[in-house]
């Protein structure tokens, strides 16, 4: 064995969360459409490059701007204009103190749980969820205590919510919009678990990077707006979600006093500091006019309702869609006999075009093994294709 290697006769020790962590879904979907030279309607991302005048600013901030560390926090232009945007955009009362500029949101939800978990503490964790929750929660000693959402629907239940609150209990995490459902929270169930969260004083950490791609006209509420949820909650957000460009990563937190020191102090001690130019880029971006956005945005609705009358000619129930960038399909209503797992290792096979199985984004008992992702944000002769691979594979199947 060369030196320096690990093996089983090693004494070095790995963390067992990650010495048993299995490869995230969409590291090996994306993998296996690659090796199968598939359509990748798995992992979530548009093909498109994002909005000309953002990507034009970040070019003239490589070469104009400083290139050098910014502030911890956060340039203050791209701190000041989050407040600015969401005060347009939510009607929310901001100050650039209480914002922590991150490396992506993934960042923020890792800042955020390092900064208010402790170990033994528990951490409701609504399923199906984004893959870094649980793993995040427990190395940070944390225990992950799954409340199901089941489909088509994915409601909130107050009763199963209440059930799982006990004494250790921390933290609620919510994630709204819902991916990977792709739908809205209603104002009752945001207010539902904003009561439980000041009944029981939890804190809450708001993943919201969907906020600004949603669909049906009903305008995103956070969290944070709820009866005494303010000097709780730490609001996440996500310019690659906002702009449509996911690489590149720049994310940010709000919370309020104790709480919004504490996140920033763990994020000293992650990254530190995000790109500079990115940050310069998405702080114009955020005040260019709402009508970039707009088109943005009726775009990618128009690519969801292209997949959706596509798929259900070719035979595939769709759930309901509110929002995200993913539709799901429900196979026992399509009649067909597979589960999510096998369905997506087979279609990226033998029809080469990759999904999400949705059972692979929940933990505990009672998860459904029927339902299957798939991201819209592609051209149109992209998601013709993939339609048709599927519709011809399907009656191969019987």
């Amino acid at each position: 064995m060369p030196t320096g290697a690990i093996g089983a006769a090693s004494t070095m020790k790995i963390h067992p969360v990650y010495a048993e962590m299995e490869r995230t879904i969409f590291d090996l979907m994306s993998g296996l459409a690659r090796e199968h030279g598939a359509i990748n309607l798995g992992q979530g991302f548009p093909d498109a490059p994002g909005p000309e005048p953002v990507r034009e600013a970040a070019v003239r901030a490589l070469r104009e701007k400083s290139n050098q560390y910014p502030p911890g926090a956060g340039l203050p232009e791209l701190r000041e204009a989050v407040c600015a945007y969401y005060a347009r955009r939510q009607g929310l009362e901001l100050s650039p103190e209480q914002v922590t500029v991150t490396s992506g949101a993934t960042e923020a939800i890792a800042c955020a749980v390092l900064a208010t978990v402790q170990p033994g503490d528990e951490v409701i964790l609504f399923q199906p969820a984004y893959d870094a929750y649980a793993p995040m929660v427990r190395r940070a000693g944390g225990v992950p205590v799954s409340v199901m959402l089941s489909p088509p629907h994915f409601a909130y239940d107050e009763a199963a919510l209440r059930r799982a609150i006990t004494p250790r209990t921390r933290v609620v995490m919510v994630n709204d919009p819902l991916n990977p459902a792709g739908t809205v929270a209603s104002e009752a169930e945001l207010a539902m678990i904003a009561r439980a969260c000041v009944e029981h004083d939890l804190i809450a950490i708001s993943d919201e990077v969907w906020e600004d791609v949603r669909f049906d006209g009903v305008p995103h509420r956070s969290l944070t707006t709820f009866e005494g949820m303010a000097a709780r909650t730490v609001k996440i957000g996500s310019a690659g979600k906002i702009f449509g460009i996911t690489g590149w990563k720049i994310g940010w937190m709000i919370a309020q006093g104790e709480l919004a020191t504490a996140v920033s102090r763990a994020h000293q001690f992650v990254t530190y500091a995000s790109a500079p130019p990115l940050q310069w880029a998405v702080a114009e971006g955020l005040t260019m006019p709402d009508a970039m956005l707009a088109e943005q945005r009726a775009g990618w609705a128009a690519s969801r309702t292209r997949l959706k009358v596509g798929l259900e000619t070719a035979g595939f129930v769709v759930l309901p869609n509110a929002a995200t960038w993913f539709l799901c399909v429900d196979l026992i209503a399509s009649r067909i006999t597979m589960t999510d797992r096998e369905f997506s290792q087979r279609a990226v096979a033998e029809a080469g075009v990759a999904t999400i199985p949705v059972s692979a984004l929940y933990e505990g008992e009672g998860r459904p093994e029927n339902i299957v992702r798939f991201c819209f944000t592609k051209p149109d002769a992209v998601i013709d294709e993939a339609v048709q691979r599927l519709e011809q594979w399907r009656r191969t199947l019987g």
